[in-house]
Parts: structure tokens; C-alpha cells; sequence
């Protein structure tokens, strides 16, 4: 036999194997059917809501299934086991028979449609597609569409992710077609992407101490600025500084001698700031009327201006004489 044939072959024993399960195992809630070759046989694994209907009591539904397999269909030494299906809703095979039997029983197909999206999506599929075609209000056939959530209808993720039901709903009219698809809770979309969070390392204890350090110096320097700032503009204390003028006079003894002797002339007092005045730190000016003149002490030296004047030199400055 050429392969393309014993594919066709075992996709078709499959399809056969499906359909004859759901009609046999009805009221157990079949679920669907898994099969795959094994080197001691044919494993054919059943989905079903209560597996006990599918065992039956003391074995004997599993063996008559069994049989069936062996005599209608063909298959090699199968091994048939069954499953229970944990979350009803989102087995689209089982949802598809419910769909039917609703309409069966005469539900309105809006209603039936919407209430199996609404299961479906309340057990947490992230999407689910009913469509219901067939002679559905009239004598002409249409197609009915609910669909809610995410559904990929083309390429490999829409056989990978999504789970397919169908049955058949039979009413008077005619035959009904009820397909389910939905995509399951954990399934990886192909759209799908997730950002990273930005990881910042931890700094080191050097640099801890060097930004500590670094931080602290601007801190200082502006506390000291401002102390500076505060002592410039505080009010100076006055003191008093006394200058006294001494004259040397020269005078004649009796024995013809001539002897110098220091007469004091005038005393003045100033009040001057303690550090220094506000317009010049280094300047202490004195007033003297007497002598027609004023005098300041500027870094260590004395110096005077006359009011006739308007500059200043260095008292010990020799004068020019008077012409005459």
C-alpha cells in the first residue's frame, strides 16, 4: 500500500472511531478520543465526564467497545482507556453536544448560542466561536456566528491552540450543525509578548560613602558662606582708640645746653569697629581740627590729607616748604 493511501486509511479509522463512540457513549458525556500507535498496539485514550459509564459495571462497556474496534474497524490489539474531563466548559466536544440537545429540546438558537459563549468564557477560556448553521427560522439555510475573545481561524496556531467540537441537532425542519471552538486558558497566542522589567544593581559601599561625601561638601560649604555672610553683616563693636601728638622743643639751660623735651599737645579719641568698618576694613580716620588736617591708619601706616587738599600721602612724607 502506498503511504498517501495508509494515511488516508488511518485519518479515516479515526473519524470513524469518533463517531461511533459519541454515539455509543451519549449519555456518559463524551468528551472526544485520542489515538496513537504504540509497539504493543493501538492506544485509544476516551474523554468522558462520568468514565464509570464508559468502564460500565465489572468492565463489560470498555470490553464490548474493545471488540467493536477489533471487528468493525480494523485496529490491531486495542488498548482502550478512559478519562474523566476536569472542566466541562472548556471541552468544546462536550459543549457542542450540550448546544444540540438545547436546540433539540427547543431552546431558541440565539439563546442556546449565547449561553454556551457565556460557560465558556466563565470557566476562563480566552475565547470561544459558535456557529450554527442550517435551516434555523425559515425554509432557506443560513449560518448563525457567536464569538467572543481571542480565535485564530488560519495556520499552525489554529490547530495547535484551538479545540474543535461539532454534533448534530435534528428538528423537524432538518438537521442542524453545532460547532464549538474554544481556546484554552493556558494557551501561548502567537501575538503574544511580555516586557521585562528593568533590573538596577544594587551600588557598591565605596560609592555609597563617595555620593555621602560628595553630597556633604556643598552642605558645608553653604553653612560656612553663610556664617561668613551673617558675621560680615553683624553690628561691629566700637572702641576707642587714643592718639596723642608729641612735639619736640628744643630749650637752652643755664649752662648754655641744649636739652629736647617732649611736650604733648593734644589728645583725640575715635571710636573705630572692632573688625573693621563697613566701607573699608583696613581704614581708621581721625578728624583734627587743630592741626587743619585729617589722618587714617590703612594697613599699618599713617596717613593724612589737608583740607586744602584732595589727596592722601603718608605722614612721614617730608613736606615741601612754603615759598615765600
Amino acid at each position: 500500500m502506498a503511504v498517501e493511501k495508509k494515511f488516508v486509511k488511518d485519518g479515516y479509522t479515526k473519524a470513524s472511531l469518533d463517531e461511533h463512540f459519541a454515539k455509543q457513549l451519549g449519555r456518559s458525556g463524551y468528551g472526544g478520543m485520542n489515538m496513537s500507535r504504540t509497539p504493543l498496539g493501538t492506544q485509544i485514550t476516551i474523554y468522558s465526564e462520568k468514565p464509570g459509564m464508559v468502564i460500565g459495571k465489572a468492565g463489560k462497556v470498555i470490553r464490548k467497545l474493545t471488540q467493536d474496534v477489533v471487528d468493525i474497524y480494523g485496529v490491531d490489539n486495542p488498548q482502550i482507556d478512559a478519562q474523566e474531563v476536569k472542566k466541562s466548559e472548556l471541552n468544546a466536544q462536550i459543549m457542542a453536544n450540550r448546544l444540540a440537545s438545547s436546540i433539540e429540546r427547543g431552546w431558541y438558537f440565539r439563546k442556546a448560542g449565547t449561553n454556551t459563549i457565556r460557560a465558556v468564557m466563565a470557566a476562563g477560556a480566552l475565547g470561544c466561536e459558535v456557529i450554527i448553521s442550517g435551516k434555523l427560522t425559515g425554509a432557506r439555510a443560513r449560518t448563525e456566528k457567536f464569538i467572543d475573545g481571542y480565535v485564530k481561524h488560519s495556520g499552525h496556531p489554529a490547530e495547535q491552540i484551538v479545540d474543535t467540537g461539532y454534533a448534530v441537532a435534528v428538528k423537524k425542519l432538518g438537521t442542524l450543525g453545532c460547532r464549538v471552538k474554544i481556546v484554552q486558558p493556558g494557551a501561548v497566542l502567537p501575538d503574544a509578548f511580555k516586557m521585562k522589567e528593568g533590573v538596577v544593581a544594587a551600588p557598591e559601599a565605596d560609592d555609597t560613602v563617595a555620593a555621602a561625601e560628595t553630597v556633604a561638601a556643598p552642605a558645608a560649604a553653604s553653612e560656612a558662606a553663610a556664617t561668613e555672610t551673617a558675621t560680615e553683616g553683624a553690628a561691629c563693636e566700637p572702641e576707642t582708640i587714643v592718639v596723642e601728638e608729641v612735639t619736640v622743643t628744643e630749650v637752652v639751660n643755664e649752662e648754655g645746653t641744649v636739652e629736647a623735651v617732649e611736650v604733648v599737645e593734644t589728645v583725640t579719641e575715635v571710636e573705630v569697629c572692632a573688625e573693621g568698618d563697613a566701607g573699608n576694613d583696613d581704614e581708621i580716620v581721625v578728624e583734627d581740627s587743630d592741626i587743619n588736617e585729617i589722618r587714617r591708619l590703612v594697613d599699618g601706616v599713617w596717613q593724612h590729607k589737608h583740607n586744602e587738599y584732595d589727596y592722601w600721602h603718608p605722614m612721614a612724607r617730608v613736606h615741601k616748604e612754603a615759598k615765600k
